[in-house]
């Protein structure tokens, strides 16, 4: 048994504020904050515009928000997201262990309760959903359940890194086809059949969002959704791969007791940040604006670099969260903030997308495409200081968030008591 299990309650049910970890929750708020920051330009935008990296067209202060945007958030708080994901299964798992339970069947009602919101999601409020992935790859945890210590770590990164090795893979392939004429006339008319392609979903979604009734975005977040799946080829093992990560977290002390792994924060902070931080400088450099229509080896090193950077930065965030989390750390007041919203991330995730498009889209005010971007960030602090009053209050009288109390009841197939005076 971890050392973490003896910590854990004995019931398979939620976990109760008393026993929460904070540390935790702070990571959950501070990870909301970063995932509306990179998912604001396509809310005010089109979806797939917000896809390729740096906007050439933009220049002073636009570009400039830009270009920090994409270099210290885009990419850094998917992953985020997906290691605190798998730390909430690894949670799950022990306390399930502790109490000697099945563990299995409430994991299989909370994966298909997770997909049945992000499918609602999805296709009636916005197509960049990350829910319906979490929960179709979320499935395959249950395979490694019995993994720890470093053969966890070791699975965990080969998951993250075979798409990345694929994308090389293809990029060589469509380098190799160039010397042979009519092999490299055939994939250039595939890379620009791609590109005229995605011109024309981004075009679509334009129509749709930005002139479109509710009932033509509605079809076009279904079709959004499609595109969206394919990528899960790729993108899904990244994600478990990040998953496994967080498992290892939780199973190895790490986040129940960080002082007993300061070496380790330590190094997130002081290695996994600065080279993570080198390697999308470097593919910034590279190749700043990826077109997906010009799939060549320059691209293929951008992109590579960019998500392994982004992985290493994302991992060296934890570090520094975790060390300001610390009791009388500085920082840690001001952090404790961000717990509450943490608490009800679902909640707060599914709570941004209603604002941002009744904001933008056509439907609801009508402001698609007119919010500069480097006003987009001001915004963002906006919405995100209302998220952090809203979650304060409403914890003080409820358990749980709306969606949190959703999810819960249907995983584990009875109501769950709301409110913070009914016991338990």
């Amino acid at each position: 048994m971890q050392a973490t299990s003896a910590a854990l309650p004995s019931l398979l049910a939620p976990v109760a504020p008393g026993e929460r970890l904070q540390t935790l929750d702070v990571l959950r708020g501070f990870a909301l904050l970063g995932i509306l920051l990179m998912n604001i330009e396509a809310f005010v935008g089109p979806l797939f515009g917000a896809l390729s990296g740096l906007d050439p067209t933009l220049t002073g202060a636009d570009g400039v928000a830009d270009a920090l945007i994409y270099i210290f958030v885009q990419g850094k708080f998917w992953t985020l997201f997906s290691l605190l994901f798998g730390m909430g299964f690894a949670v799950m798992s022990e306390r399930a262990t502790a109490a000697g339970r099945p563990f299995a069947g409430a994991y299989w009602r909370r994966g298909l309760a997770l997909l049945a919101i992000g499918l609602v999601h999805a296709v009636l409020i916005w197509p960049g959903d990350i829910l319906v992935s979490y929960a179709i790859m979320s499935f395959l945890l249950l395979a490694f359940r019995p993994l720890q210590g470093r053969w966890l770590v070791v699975v965990a990164v080969l998951a993250y890194l075979a798409p990345l090795g694929m994308m090389l893979g293809v990029a060589l392939l469509g380098s190799l086809m160039q010397a042979i004429p009519v092999a490299g006339g055939e994939w250039n008319k595939s890379m620009a059949q791609q590109g005229e392609q995605m011109a024309a979903m981004l075009e679509a979604q334009r129509q749709a969002y930005g002139s479109g009734t509710y009932l033509e975005a509605t079809a076009q977040r279904a079709r959004d959704l499609g595109f969206m799946l394919m990528n899960l080829v790729f993108m899904g093992p990244m994600a478990l791969g990040m998953f496994l990560l967080g498992s290892w977290f939780v199973k190895s002390g790490a986040i129940a007791n960080p002082d007993s792994r300061r070496g380790l924060f330590a190094r997130l902070r002081w290695v996994a940040l600065p080279i993570g931080l080198a390697l999308v400088l470097v593919s910034f450099w590279l190749q700043p604006t990826l077109d997906q229509s010009d799939i060549n080896l320059r691209f293929a090193a951008a992109f590579c670099l960019a998500m392994i950077g982004s992985a290493l930065m994302c991992l060296g965030y934890v570090g520094w969260v975790v060390r300001a989390s610390r009791p009388g750390a500085t920082g840690a007041r001001a952090l404790a903030w961000l717990a509450p919203v943490g608490r009800m991330a679902l909640t707060n995730y599914l709570l941004q997308s209603v604002v941002c498009t009744l904001v933008f889209y056509n439907y609801g005010l009508g402001y698609f495409e007119q919010l500069a971007r480097a006003w987009q960030v001001p915004f963002v602090l906006a919405v995100f200081t209302l998220q952090v009053l809203a979650s304060r209050w409403w914890l003080q009288r409820f358990r749980f968030g709306p969606m949190e109390w959703l999810w819960r009841s249907l995983t584990y197939l009875r109501p769950q008591p709301m409110r913070v005076s009914t016991p338990a």
